[in-house]
């Protein structure tokens, strides 16, 4: 018996085209627009590589810089300060200060305004006494023996006040006879240093004629022209000219070779790193730092350093009227 006839499939409905998504859509390019491109990959600088002749130099400044440091540890200890204070009135300007300087040395103290070092130095030469401590040159008590430790102390106070209606010549006079100098070696003394300072020509004008810078350079004559065996200076580059500074600087030089130490405070932080081979930083009267410009330098500069100790550089807020003063 033959089977029914199949029924004809029904032809499937047609499907639904589904909204077209926006990763569907067509991708116009805008010819104006910045193309973008791949972010860079980051990558460290190389350090730059040092010559054999840079390598050298190093090396060799490192070896000096080392040989040096090993001859002043042998030197005596020339001044010697053990637990100063210093107040005035509720105000402590020096709490508790300590250090040592060795014969030979070009020794630079620095710290921030109102931080003690004036105070310091002004005990050191015996200009004012301290609370407590004490204070040595050579073995002798500056308090306990002070006719006896001036004569090997040589001194440039800050804001020094100079008998202005001498003569360049006659200052250098009363200075090397007040020091138990005779005549004609005070003549000698005094043309050596006029020439060394450049000061020939102003020898016989009055000294209140003389520029700031001039007159530092007479106030560091008159403290040399005994031939001290330490030299104490209080800012000894403010007011001076970058040439009489450099002047100033290699006469300095000459005198710690030959024996002498200097001992001087500056604000200027790349002369006291490229001079001097010891340094103290000082702030709020205590010493927060000391020993070779490189140990207390470490890795940076002696700016950055002192900048560190001292508190930080301060940003200038709620100053928007200045900054904003161009608009």
């Amino acid at each position: 018996m033959p089977s029914a006839p199949r029924a004809p499939r029904k032809p499937a409905a047609p499907r639904s085209k589904a909204a077209p998504s926006a990763s569907d859509a067509p991708i116009v390019l805008d010819p104006s627009a910045t193309p973008i491109s791949a972010p860079a990959k980051k990558t460290t600088p190389k350090p730059a590589r040092m010559t054999a002749a840079q390598k050298k130099a190093a090396a060799l400044a490192e070896a000096e810089a080392a040989e040096r440091a090993a001859f002043r540890a042998q030197q005596p200890v020339v001044l010697s300060i053990e637990r100063l204070i210093k107040k005035f009135g509720s105000t402590i300007a020096v709490d508790g200060i300590d250090l040592e300087v060795r014969q030979g040395s070009f020794y630079g103290i620095v710290g921030p305004n109102g931080a003690g070092k004036t105070t310091t130095l002004s005990m050191v030469t015996g200009l004012l006494r301290p609370d407590s401590g004490t204070i040595s040159i050579n073995g002798l008590d500056v308090w306990a023996n002070p006719a006896e430790a001036k004569k090997i102390i040589g001194v440039l106070p800050d804001r020094l006040r100079l008998f202005d209606r001498l003569t360049g010549r006659q200052m250098l006079y009363y200075a090397g006879t007040l020091r138990g100098l005779d005549n004609k070696t005070v003549r000698e003394r005094s043309d050596d240093l006029a020439a060394a300072f450049g000061l020939e020509d102003a020898l016989g004008r009055l000294v209140t004629d003389y520029s700031a810078g001039m007159t530092k350079k007479i106030a560091l004559a008159a403290a040399m022209i005994h031939s001290p065996r330490i030299l104490v200076l209080d800012e000894p580059f403010e007011s001076v000219d970058p040439v009489s500074a450099a002047n100033v600087i290699e006469i300095l030089q000459k005198y710690v070779e030959t024996g002498g130490t200097v001992v001087l405070s500056s604000h200027s932080m790349d002369m006291i790193q490229r001079v001097c081979d010891g340094v103290a930083i000082i702030v709020q009267g205590q010493v927060l730092a000391q020993g070779t410009v490189d140990e207390v330098r470490r890795d940076g500069t002696l700016e950055d350093r002192f900048v560190e100790l001292a508190g930080g550089r301060k940003a200038a807020e709620g100053m928007e009227w200045l900054l904003n003063s161009s608009n």
